[in-house]
C-alpha cells in the first residue's frame, strides 16, 4: 500500500503550522480546514484500514518526537489528536504508542508547560480520558507500520480469547457450540430401530392380508422416509451449520478453558497476558497523568 501521498500531506500540513512558529492548537485547526484535511479519509483504502490509520498516527508521532521545534512538535500532537477525532472508522482505531515514544510526549507536555502553552495538557487530559492511546513496545523508529500493526493483531487476538474464555466458561452454551448432534441424538440407534421398525410394520401387514383385507391400511407400509433419515439430515445440517459458525468466528481455533478441578493449562495464558496489558496501560496513563496535572 503507498501511502507516500498521505505522508506528504501531513508533511505539508505541519509545515505550515509551523512556518510561523505557532503553538496554538486554535490556529492548527485554522489550518486543518483552511486545507479540508479531514477529506484525506475520502481516499482511505477498503481494506488494511488498521495499518492505514496506524501508518498516518506514526507518521505524525514522528514529528511528536522528532528534536524538531517545539511549534513542529506540538504540530505533530495536534495532527494525531484532529486524526483521531475525524476518522471515520467505527469503533475509532487506537493510537498505537511505544514506551519510548510516552517518554518524548512527556517531554513534550514539560517544554509545553514551560512555555505556557496550557493547551497541551487539557489536551492529554481528554485524550487519556477517551482512552485514546493503545501502549506497546515497538516504535516509531525501532520498526515499521507493519510490525505495530501485527503489534496491535496479536494484544486483540489475546483479548478475544481472554473474552471466549469468559463467555464459555463451563457454561451450555459451550457444549451448544461443539456438539455433535448425531451423537446428542443416538441417530445411528434411531436409524436402527426405525429401520426394524419399518420391516416388522411391512411384514406385519403382509401377513394380515392373508387374513383379512388390508387394503386400506397398505399405505402405512409405502416406503416413505424413515425417522431416522430425518434425524441424520438433521444432524447434517447442524454440524453444516456448526462448521459456517466455526469459520465466521474462528472459535474451533479458539482454545478451551480448564474444566473445574483440574490444573489450569496454556489457555490461561492470554488472560494473564491481557491482565499485564491492562496493568501496563494504566500505569503509563497514570505516569503521563500524574506528570500533567
Amino acid at each position: 500500500m503507498d501511502l507516500k501521498a498521505f505522508k506528504l500531506d501531513i508533511d505539508e500540513l505541519i509545515i505550515q503550522f509551523a512556518e510561523f512558529d505557532s503553538t496554538a492548537f486554535g490556529e492548527f485547526k485554522r489550518v486543518w480546514l483552511s486545507r479540508k484535511f479531514s477529506y484525506i479519509f475520502e481516499a482511505s483504502p477498503s481494506t488494511n484500514q488498521g495499518f492505514f490509520m496506524q501508518s498516518l498516527y506514526a507518521h505524525s508521532i514522528g514529528y511528536m518526537v522528532s528534536a524538531g521545534s517545539l511549534s513542529s512538535r506540538l504540530g505533530g500532537l495536534y495532527c494525531l489528536y484532529c486524526l483521531y477525532e475525524t476518522q471515520s472508522f467505527k469503533p475509532p482505531f487506537k493510537i498505537y504508542l511505544s514506551l519510548g515514544e510516552l517518554r518524548q510526549l512527556k517531554k513534550l507536555a514539560i517544554d509545553a508547560k514551560t512555555t505556557g502553552v496550557k493547551v497541551v495538557s487539557a489536551l492529554l487530559k481528554t485524550m487519556l480520558e477517551k482512552n485514546m492511546f493503545l501502549f506497546g513496545c515497538v516504535g516509531v523508529n525501532e520498526g515499521s507500520a507493519t510490525e505495530r500493526v501485527n503489534e496491535l493483531t496479536d494484544i486483540q487476538n489475546a483479548r478475544i480469547q481472554t473474552a471466549y474464555n469468559k463467555l464459555f466458561a463451563n457454561s451450555r452454551l459451550e457444549h451448544f457450540i461443539h456438539m455433535d448432534m448425531g451423537v446428542e441424538l443416538g441417530v445411528d440407534l434411531v436409524k436402527k430401530m426405525s429401520s426394524d421398525y419399518a420391516a416388522a410394520k411391512e411384514l406385519a401387514i403382509k401377513d394380515a392380508g392373508q387374513v383379512i383385507d388390508v387394503e386400506n391400511i397398505k399405505h402405512i407400509a409405502e416406503n416413505r422416509r424413515l425417522i431416522g433419515d430425518t434425524m441424520e439430515k438433521t444432524a447434517a445440517d447442524w454440524n453444516s451449520q456448526k462448521e459456517l459458525f466455526y469459520e465466521q468466528t474462528g472459535f474451533s481455533h479458539l482454545r478451551g478453558v480448564a474444566p473445574p478441578n483440574q490444573e489450569p493449562n496454556d489457555s490461561e495464558q492470554p488472560q494473564t497476558e491481557e491482565s499485564e496489558e491492562h496493568e501496563n496501560d494504566d500505569i503509563f496513563g497514570k505516569e503521563l497523568e500524574s506528570l500533567l496535572f
